[in-house]
């Protein structure tokens, strides 16, 4: 997996295969947790044709994928890290449909075989660049790397293993912190990177609301007591930190809202919020989750009008 590859670059017009990019998957993930929000809030009648849509786009964009494999530069640390959009769409699908028991060992095992893979290939990319230059390459997308793990949490959530669940949770937690780190710090001595906000910002907002959404799993199994109370602290405090980055992204990259990784985030805070509502009683937030649904749904037609190859 190591061997270098020809340099991964935006493909030329003319045929659906070649313009296959490393995190194609975002298009499922985004389908996915707009159908979940919508089931949350018993829309049927959008939920299940989203919820098919990603089921079939799933296996075709792993053919698709798998095609242009050849062509990506494997030695791109943002490369790696847009492939973890494979890993976080089985997750999303597994959420989707947990209550038919195949999801878990049809997703799961994709999962999983995604993440082992990808992860070592991310720590041995980043010890290469050293610290500075993973402040100076740091962006949004590096988020993947929590978003999949949180999601490998909520996958091992479903098929009733608690203790690796809670081990993927607390480790998507400690990455995302890294990650937030680098980024915070590469804001700090580049300027620029907090006037012009690419898309891939959104994934910081996005990688808590998905820890959030795993902590409620979580938590929903737990007896009543110290580790159950803690768990829920803590699934508090990351849809407070995916809260307060909300009015920051809305007013620097509102212009990106109909690019797949600001879909996700906005689904995916209206998930966490509807299930933070159920485990604690706080009422309010089921609004909030409804008005975020809408803006996720929004932004999902925009990117189907806008971003869908014709």
């Amino acid at each position: 997996m190591d061997t270098q590859q020809p340099p991964y670059r935006d493909p030329p017009p003319g045929g659906r295969v070649r313009r296959v990019k490393p995190n194609v998957f975002a298009v499922v993930m985004a389908t996915g947790i707009v159908s979940i929000a919508a089931a949350d809030h018993h829309l049927g009648v959008i939920s299940a044709p989203l919820a098919v849509l990603a089921l079939l786009a799933l296996p075709v964009l792993m053919y698709l994928t798998a095609t242009r494999w050849r062509t990506f530069d494997i030695g791109d640390i943002d490369i790696v890290m847009s492939l973890y959009t494979y890993v976080a769409a089985c997750a999303v699908l597994t959420a989707r449909l947990h209550e038919y028991g195949w999801s878990v060992w049809v997703f799961g095992p994709l999962a999983t075989a995604g993440w082992v893979s990808l992860a070592p290939m991310v720590i041995r990319r980043m010890r290469r660049l050293g610290l500075t230059g993973m402040r100076d390459r740091a962006r949004g997308l590096w988020e993947l790397a929590s978003v999949a793990t949180s999601g490998l949490a909520i996958v091992f959530m479903a098929g009733g293993n608690l203790f690796a669940a809670m081990s993927l949770w607390v480790l998507a937690m400690c990455v995302y912190v890294v990650m937030t780190g680098l980024v915070a710090w590469r804001g700090l001595v580049e300027p620029e990177t907090r006037r012009n906000v690419p898309a891939d910002h959104w994934i910081l907002m996005g990688a808590a609301a998905i820890a959030t959404l795993a902590g409620e799993h979580i938590h929903s199994t737990l007896h009543p007591g110290p580790i159950a109370d803690a768990v829920l602290a803590v699934t508090v405090v990351t849809l407070g930190v995916a809260s307060v980055q909300i009015v920051p992204l809305a007013l620097t990259g509102w212009r990106q809202l109909n690019n797949w990784p600001a879909v996700f985030p906005l689904g995916m805070y209206s998930a966490a919020s509807f299930a933070v509502a159920g485990e604690t009683g706080w009422h309010p937030l089921v609004v909030v989750s409804q008005v975020f649904f809408g803006i996720a749904f929004a932004a999902w037609l925009m990117a189907v009008a806008t971003r869908v190859p014709r």
